[in-house]
């Protein structure tokens, strides 16, 4: 395990420095300059004011060496300046990532739930003959939210939930002005919380449960569940323990790649419902030309994907002990 850990760690470390310099490279070959941005914001369009403020930024400096003391810096887990907001980007992070933090977790969970209970739902009605209208019924529920645009659904629930029905706040985080504390604060967040989580984990709970329906299906054709039914187990301990367990690979494993997916998700999302967290403070750099906060967000990103890749690594071996990490099967 330390063996596996090390190894991992030393690869991510790499990866997140390539992650940088092509995010970098990539971040100066979009059009604009930000100096120019500054100058016009401040009024004034003369070329020496605004090379006086490429040469403050070092965006007079030639490309490689500008890349050069960048990596340098992330090495030392130093992000730049926002010469936007006047403070330091990993400042800016600190306070932002939270609110993302807690968005990502709440829809994971929430579409790995409904996901897996309800394509858990409908291999069992399928296999055992009863009411299996369930089964195409769910299918197709999960099919029109795998086929809805993400955006055009968080829209539409702010309009039903929030303007029409008034039972959940639109926008933001807590309720301006409330000064809650305590659990009554908790409470508010959370209820601001419940539209952005669902408009984000419905798209990845149809996903769930077309690959959970698949999977449980699969392996309840093979002969150990046959002889667990023949020596006479509940139905339902049958599904929990002999299926649903072997059934729970493919899970994990996409389970890892949604985190990733979830995190670029999270942009329009924080957008659509002024969710404070990253993703709308990279969609505020990226009108702003804020580059060195676009690279903090970016890198900051990519470090949490490669995280959760490596956590879930480490589930496997929980699902299935017959996994040995860092190599194949026993």
């Amino acid at each position: 395990m330390l063996r596996f850990l090390t190894g991992r760690l030393v690869k991510a470390i790499l990866v997140i420095l390539a992650i940088a310099a092509l995010n970098f490279l990539l971040i100066r070959l979009a059009p604009g300059d930000p100096a120019s941005v500054l100058a016009g914001e401040a009024g004034a369009s003369d070329p020496k004011f605004v090379e006086q403020l490429r040469e403050q930024f070092g965006l007079n400096e030639p490309l490689w060496k500008q890349l050069g003391l960048y990596l340098w810096k992330v090495a030392q887990f130093d992000f730049g300046y926002s010469y936007r907001n006047h403070v330091p980007v990993m400042q800016l992070i600190l306070e932002r990532l939270p609110a993302t933090l807690l968005l990502m977790a709440s829809s994971f969970v929430v579409s790995i739930a409904l996901g897996v209970g309800f394509g858990a739902l409908a291999a069992g009605v399928s296999f055992f003959d009863r009411a299996r209208w369930l089964d195409p019924l769910i299918m197709a529920v999960a099919l029109l939210f795998y086929a809805t645009p993400l955006f055009w659904l968080a829209l539409m629930m702010v309009i039903v939930f929030s303007v029409q029905l008034d039972w959940l706040p639109a926008f933001g985080m807590e309720s301006v002005g409330a000064n809650l504390h305590g659990l009554a604060r908790a409470a508010d967040i959370g209820k601001h919380l419940i539209l952005p989580t669902l408009a984000l984990s419905f798209f990845f709970m149809s996903v769930y449960v077309r690959l959970t329906r698949a999977s449980m299906m699969d392996v309840m054709m093979q002969d150990h569940v046959r002889t667990a039914f023949a020596k006479g187990l509940a139905p339902w301990k049958v599904l929990r323990r002999h299926v649903l367990r072997n059934a729970l690979l493919p899970i994990v494993t996409f389970a890892g790649l949604q985190l990733g997916q979830v995190a670029g998700g999270a942009v329009l999302i924080e957008t659509v419902f002024a969710w404070p967290g990253i993703g709308r403070l990279m969609f505020d750099a990226l009108l702003q030309r804020d580059y060195q906060l676009l690279l903090g967000v970016f890198l900051i990103t990519s470090a949490t994907v490669i995280a959760f890749n490596i956590l879930t690594d480490l589930a496997y071996r929980y699902v299935d002990p017959r996994i040995r990490i860092g190599g194949g099967a026993k």
